[in-house]
């Protein structure tokens, strides 16, 4: 098991070293949830390529440490995890609070940064209100009590009627996912907004939405990606907010095309 110690907690991560001038690829859950939504994305891969799956502060088998928690402590966390593991530049693919995350690490060091890969995410999600209601209802009544909402919000009507394991798989892990951990990232959400900062992004990115997405809807991450110039999007048909999940060869896709817009950068900058 690979474990580290940054700082007041222990993460928990899985690296694949890339290859001689091969990228990594760096992996940021969404909230509620561990590395593993990653599995059949990572597993389609090219082999030569760098992966970098963790599990973000109060997550999965990653220590809670202090809390509430800001998107900058998440952020820094990843910088720090880096690195430890002696990464100097990658793609960074981050979903929903994984996004903003990755938006944060950007914004503070553009130097480890080679591309983004943002799923279903904004410089915004839902308000304080919304997010202060959530942790009110889950201190009060347990996680449990609003993960049918949860489930709506994640995955496509026809995912959570398929009666596919995956399906009960997401529900379990959403329910075992360290309840001071999610919240203190409930509460890190409600205070991000870097919208006025959304048209600096000058790395190439890829955004992607699931059109059945209940938590950032299509349009919110329409608007998001209006704002960046050197940006891809994509709105995956028949998924929600987990498209990993539903439609992984799609992401897989999607990063694949992105990396291959970095490298080709690289070698006209070399050219030129």
């Amino acid at each position: 098991m690979d474990c580290v110690q940054l700082g007041d907690i222990v993460v928990h991560y899985r690296l694949r070293r890339a290859a001689a001038g091969a990228q990594t690829v760096v992996f940021i859950n969404s909230l509620g949830t561990d590395f593993r939504i990653w599995d059949d994305v990572v597993a389609a891969l090219d082999g030569d390529l760098g992966i970098l799956l963790y599990d973000k502060r109060g997550h999965g088998l990653s220590s809670i440490g202090s809390t509430p928690y800001r998107i900058a402590d998440h952020a820094d966390d990843l910088v720090s995890l880096l690195a430890a593991l002696g990464i100097t530049e990658a793609v960074i693919c981050g979903l929903s609070v994984g996004g903003q995350i990755a938006q944060q690490v950007y914004f503070d060091r553009p130097d480890l940064v080679a591309g983004l890969v943002l799923c279903d995410t904004a410089a915004r999600i839902g308000d304080a209100d919304f997010w202060n209601n959530r942790i009110d209802a889950i201190s009060r009544n347990g996680i449990e009590s609003v993960t049918d909402g949860v489930m709506e919000r994640w995955f496509s009507a026809g995912f959570r009627n398929s009666g596919k394991p995956e399906y009960q798989i997401a529900r379990a892990m959403f329910e075992r996912q360290p309840v001071a951990g999610y919240l203190a990232t409930c509460a890190a959400i409600a205070g991000f907004d870097r919208r006025a900062d959304t048209a600096s992004i000058a790395v190439p990115v890829s955004v992607l939405v699931g059109a059945e997405d209940g938590a950032t809807p299509p349009d919110l991450v329409a608007d998001f990606v209006r704002q960046i110039q050197a940006s891809q999007f994509e709105i995956i048909e028949g998924a929600g907010h987990l498209p990993c999940i539903e439609a992984p060869a799609q992401v897989t896709a999607a990063i694949a095309a992105l990396v291959g817009r970095v490298e080709q950068g690289r070698m006209r900058d070399v050219a030129s």
